[in-house]
């Protein structure tokens, strides 16, 4: 079966730093799959690359099968983004910022309006669709970019930090919606976050990721058991990838955590 994304010797440099350095990843078809490591690991910049936000210095990536450098248009029609930095437009109401990604993504004319008020269904946002966004609280804003990101029925669902400034309700909130999105079209969700105990609970395979190459890889449970029996998943990212106050961080992460302050700011 063609598996939902494959990176082959993937490697991207910014100058003289190496942010993703030969990456292989193979992701299947129907899983939730989490891409976890420290700030600077290369886990935003492997996404860019997969949305086809940014090319590859080299190696190859496919996406269901198509070619993400020679096929840009089919893969960006396959998947759905959820970014770290928020997408939403407060002056819009929720159903006119889903509108405009439905546009976006050519979601066809006679299906559109139907579409989005299923989506607005599916994340709860049908009884307040028609609010300015900027009314909306941070689990409801991450429900609204949820619902952009669906409205074209992506087979590849791609969250970037997706519950960051979230209180437990909310990210509980946001997950029980991808979950139930999931089981009903058995779409493939790829998930970067640095909470371990998100990842434990809703990933059903990881990779972790340190210095743009991936350290260990498997079921969370199985690299739980390989560390000892009262292992848990913050004791797995610190055997693989040690402090996350690493040379990595400065030379990248700091980027990566001023954006994601300024997002939990946005979202309250």
């Amino acid at each position: 079966m063609t598996p939902a994304v494959r990176c082959i010797g993937l490697r991207q440099k910014f100058g003289d730093t190496v942010a993703v350095d030969g990456l292989d990843l193979v992701v299947e078809c129907g899983l939730v799959f989490g891409l976890l490591g420290p700030n600077g690991a290369g886990k935003t910049t492997t996404i860019r690359m997969l949305t086809t936000l940014l090319p590859a210095t080299s190696g190859t990536i496919e996406v269901l099968g198509r070619d993400a450098a020679r096929q840009r248009t089919a893969v960006r029609r396959l998947i759905g983004y959820v970014p770290q930095q928020l997408s939403a437009d407060g002056t819009l109401t929720g159903r006119e910022n889903v509108a405009l990604f439905a546009r976006l993504y050519d979601v066809p004319r006679r299906a559109r309006t139907a579409q989005i008020d299923a989506v607005l269904e599916a994340v709860d946002l049908a009884d307040v669709a028609d609010r300015q966004a900027r009314t909306y609280s941070g689990g409801m804003i991450r429900r609204l970019e949820l619902a952009q990101a669906l409205v074209s029925a992506p087979r590849l669902l791609i969250l970037d930090e997706p519950t960051v400034g979230l209180d437990p309700v909310a990210r509980d909130g946001v997950w029980e919606r991808i979950q139930a999105t999931r089981e009903a079209t058995g779409m493939t969700v790829l998930v970067t976050t640095h909470a371990m105990q998100e990842a434990d609970e809703n990933c059903d395979r990881i990779a972790l990721m340190h210095r743009g190459r991936i350290r260990a890889e498997g079921a969370p449970a199985d690299l739980k058991s390989a560390l000892g029996p009262d292992a848990t998943l913050d004791d797995v990212f610190r055997h693989h990838t040690g402090n996350t106050l690493t040379e990595d961080s400065e030379n990248g992460g700091m980027r990566n955590v001023r954006a994601a302050r300024r997002t939990a700011r946005r979202v309250g």
